[in-house]
């Protein structure tokens, strides 16, 4: 709802403060007093476009600031403050300025913002219909939308999501499934040379590690096997480093006997080391029996990671990966073998996702029929007393191709009218005429009223061309309206601004060359005078006070 509206420098307004309460609010005015720059003024700050004609002569730039209550229910406007990392509150505040020389700034809560994220914002607190109509009932691409937020079926909206999203999973599965099938036929020669071809090399992991180690000795076995002979005959040979330990275990057994144990440790040692010694023997002699001298060996070992290195750089992969690369080929070639049950498994699934989902969009459709002739017999309802009783409101539902099904269900939807018993029905933004488009429009949003999201609705010349009964009626609807939403109408009618819970005064005053709109609040007395004013003309008389206060007491 729109809480207030801080206007400076816009045309010939200078400076104004309007506040704003719940309900219906007219605002009246002699032609020309200056209501349009009201609209012009809200709605630079709902995203239109700024021009810098708009500022006031003598002026370096304008500034017009709303204050607006956002409820929690205005779950869309949440999403989208959230998802460009703005702050939802209670409270929003939106402030634009414009310069002279055409720079503009706009802060949303004291957060600059862009005038495109700007008018996407604006959708969700204002609704504007007439001469200045923005959005919404207009635009056929919404209708599915406000249809489905009237009929309240949001539960089997949700199942046919769901739906969808299952059944594009599965033509994607199904679709991928295909494609790499169809493409490893094409490779299948390919895959089956290469799968001989490694399986008779047989890589494993860690290969080329291995067989670059064992290259490395075989080329410095000679220096191996002289150091291995050397420590070799350093422990047998050039000292009997055995016999000296089992001349060391023997003394210390002699003394160990005569202190009852206590050179245990030591004796433990020893003959640890005895055992140690001859392992170590052991060892070197195996050591030397493993190093090979045979230069064919080297020679295999060289073929064998030049053919290991070139299937790599083949493939593309890392010596390592071979065996992990003959596995793959394999699987591939499983897949083209098997590949046909499971696509038609996947196509089986598909067409199963698919049924579910035509079922849900079905369910939606008659949902939708059921709702729509609801709607359409309420909309005709209304147009009689609107002085429309030959026009003709249909809700047409069309059914999409396959081709446009989407996750709201396979329907398009339109409002269309036809204004006279023998005009076709056509959309409803290219049919109606001025005046008759804002009394379909008001037709529309006082039966729509309970399910939109939108705050505050203004209408203007709702009211053009009719009089009497009519703008009674149009007055009854409009005050109807505003029960359960705010509604703002610039009104000429005294049928239709008699029915406003708070009423506006536009005024236009000229003090030497200077001229400025100013807009009063009108007490119950002023609105008496105002509404006979709009009754009588220039000049006020008693009986069209007298008319004003009969309209003011309906």
């Amino acid at each position: 709802m729109l809480q207030s509206l801080s206007i400076r420098n816009v045309v010939l307004i200078d400076k104004l403060n309007l506040d704003f309460q719940s309900g219906l609010s007219v605002l009246t005015g002699e032609t020309g007093a200056g209501k349009s720059i009201l609209l012009d003024s809200l709605g630079l700050v709902l995203g239109k476009r700024a021009e810098t004609s708009l500022i006031r002569q003598g002026e370096d730039k304008l500034a017009v600031a709303a204050v607006f209550d956002a409820p929690s229910s205005n779950k869309e406007l949440q999403e989208l403050l959230s998802e460009n990392e703005l702050e939802y509150t209670d409270e929003i505040i939106i402030k634009r300025v414009l310069s002279r020389d055409g720079k503009g700034k706009i802060f949303l809560n004291d957060q600059p913002i862009s005038a495109k994220l700007l008018k996407e914002i604006g959708k969700y607190l204002v609704e504007i219909h007439g001469q200045f109509d923005n959005q919404g009932l207009l635009n056929p691409a919404n209708h599915l939308e406000i249809l489905d937020n009237y009929g309240n079926y949001g539960s089997e909206l949700e199942e046919t999501k769901q739906a969808f999203k299952e059944y594009k999973e599965a033509v994607r599965k199904r679709a991928e499934a295909e494609d790499n099938i169809s493409r490893a036929k094409e490779e299948e020669d390919n895959l089956r040379h290469w799968v001989k071809e490694l399986e008779q090399i047989k890589p494993h992991k860690g290969e080329e590690e291995e067989l670059s180690q064992r290259r490395h000795e075989l080329m410095n076995a000679e220096k191996i096997i002289e150091s291995l002979n050397y420590a070799y005959n350093s422990i047998t040979q050039t000292s009997d480093v055995s016999g000296v330990i089992r001349q060391a275990q023997s003394a210390m057994d002699r003394a160990n006997r005569y202190v009852e144990g206590k050179y245990d440790e030591i004796c433990q040692t020893l003959e640890r080391a005895l055992i140690e010694i001859t392992d170590a023997v052991d060892l070197l002699e195996g050591a030397s029996s493993d190093i090979s001298l045979d230069s064919g060996e080297q020679e295999e070992i060289d073929n064998r990671l030049f053919t290991l290195k070139d299937l790599a750089r083949k493939h593309g992969v890392a010596v390592d990966d071979l065996e992990a690369t003959l596995v793959e080929f394999k699987q591939k070639l499983n897949s083209i073998e098997l590949g046909e049950d499971g696509i038609n498994s996947l196509r089986k699934i598909e067409q199963e996702k698919r049924q579910v989902y035509i079922e849900k969009s079905n369910n939606i459709h008659r949902l939708r029929v059921d709702t729509a002739n609801k709607l359409d017999g309420l909309i005709m309802q209304e147009l009689p007393p609107l002085k429309m009783e030959k026009a003709r409101f249909v809700t047409q539902i069309n059914k999409l191709p396959e081709s446009a099904w989407s996750a709201k269900g396979f329907d398009d939807v339109c409002f269309t009218v036809s204004t006279n018993p023998n005009s076709p029905q056509g959309p409803i933004n290219k049919i109606a005429s001025g005046g008759e488009l804002s009394r379909f429009m008001l037709a529309l949003k006082v039966n729509l009223a309970e399910s939109s999201s939108v705050g505050t609705m203004i209408f203007d010349e709702v009211d053009a061309g009719i009089g009497g009964a009519t703008a009674q009626a149009v007055g009854e609807r409009l005050s109807r309206l505003g029960k359960n939403v705010q509604v703002l109408v610039v009104t000429h009618s005294p049928q239709v601004a008699a029915r406003g819970a708070h009423h506006f005064k536009v005024r236009k005053d000229t003090v030497g060359n200077i001229t400025t709109t100013t807009v009063e609040t009108l007490t119950e007395t002023e609105r008496k005078e105002e509404v006979a004013r709009m009754l009588a003309g220039e000049t006020v008389t008693n009986e069209a006070r007298a008319a004003a206060q009969v309209l003011l007491s309906a």
